[in-house]
């Protein structure tokens, strides 16, 4: 179990005219990842960097695992805590395989007793230990130095993972890739992790839960489908393209547009979580409704071509008013509008 709270935060820095987080709340579930999504200057780096006590608040409490952060030694803190950011920051002068292991060495577990466990995590990343392990990060690609930054993060199997915008500076196809890995490693080790972007593509693609942040404020949290369905305010809505109709299609799931299936109901089968894209290009390819079921394979409704329909015009009538339009400023970079 790993909890990440923060209770009221408030950090100013000194000489600073306004804080940098502004009375900030909210938990992230434990085995959950939790995209930090905002725009430059918004608060999201500083509230990552309060989890291991590269910060502290000026007011209110951060807590990992029901203990404020400032009531525990941010050296043992730190031994439970991954932290990967963009600048991967390996030693030059070590091999693939030192750097992996430099958090256990440091814990004092000697080489003979990691080089398992190193292997074991550079095939996590997707790197072949016998091809990588000797190698310096020089013959390194940006992309395989962030997998090995990953791998070293991993490598004392913390609880909680800090990461702060890790694939920001790689090209797209690559951070494409290790988007992919980090969702499939997720599965297998199921850690808390806190994730630091400005990508709403990537928020979407990797979040189990998203914090929206505008001038040092939390404006909205929840599921990439709540942050979809009930935007908090214009501002929100703007930049989760709420009222993107391809964006509905890929992440609202076919429950949306759940109908009463009679007990003798037949047709082909479509998985509950399965986007109402997916089920929309098997409507289309069969012209008849799909039964939706439940991974056990009970079966909780079927999905039509006009039950789609509606649920995306009540969707857009339901964004086209947001709760408030609170003055944020919207992301309006490239990314905001994928």
């Amino acid at each position: 179990m790993a909890k990440i709270e923060f209770a009221h935060v408030t950090k100013t820095y000194p000489g600073a005219a306004h804080p940098a987080v502004d009375d900030v709340s909210f938990a992230v579930r434990d085995g959950a990842i939790c995209m930090l999504l905002g725009t430059s200057g918004s608060g999201k780096t500083t509230l990552l960097r309060m989890v291991n006590r590269l910060s502290d608040p000026t007011s209110g409490q951060v807590l990992v695992n029901g203990t404020p952060t400032v009531e525990q030694d941010p050296i043992a803190l730190r031994r439970g805590i991954g932290y990967v950011i963009q600048q991967v920051g390996l030693f030059p002068h070590m091999t693939i395989a030192e750097n992996v292991r430099v958090v256990p060495s440091i814990l004092g577990q000697p080489a003979s007793e990691t080089d398992g466990r190193v292997d074991e995590l550079l095939r996590l990343v997707g790197l072949e230990p016998g091809e990588f392990r000797g190698r310096y990060p020089r013959q390194l690609s940006g992309g395989q130095q962030q997998r090995v930054g990953l791998a070293r993060a991993l490598a004392a199997d913390p609880a909680i993972l800090l990461m702060d915008e890790p694939f920001g500076a790689l090209d797209a196809i690559t951070r494409e890739r290790l988007q992919d890995e980090l969702v499939r490693i997720q599965r297998g080790v199921g850690k808390t992790i806190l994730f630091v972007t400005h990508d709403v593509a990537e928020a979407f693609k990797l979040g189990d839960q998203i914090v929206v942040l505008a001038d040092a404020k939390l404006i909205q949290e929840g599921t990439p489908v709540e942050l979809l369905a009930t935007p908090a305010t214009e501002a929100v809505s703007r930049l989760v393209g709420a009222d993107n109709i391809l964006r509905q299609f890929e992440y609202l799931p076919v429950t949306e547009a759940l109908e009463p299936a009679g007990p003798d109901a037949a047709g082909e089968r479509i998985a509950a979580d399965a986007p109402l894209l997916s089920a929309l290009l098997r409507l289309m390819a069969t012209g008849a409704p799909a039964l939706v079921v439940e991974e056990g394979g009970a079966v909780r409704g079927r999905v039509t071509l006009a039950g789609i329909s509606r649920v995306v015009q009540e969707h857009r009538a339901r964004t086209a008013r947001p709760a408030a339009a609170d003055g944020v400023v919207a992301d309006t970079s490239p990314v905001a509008g994928r």
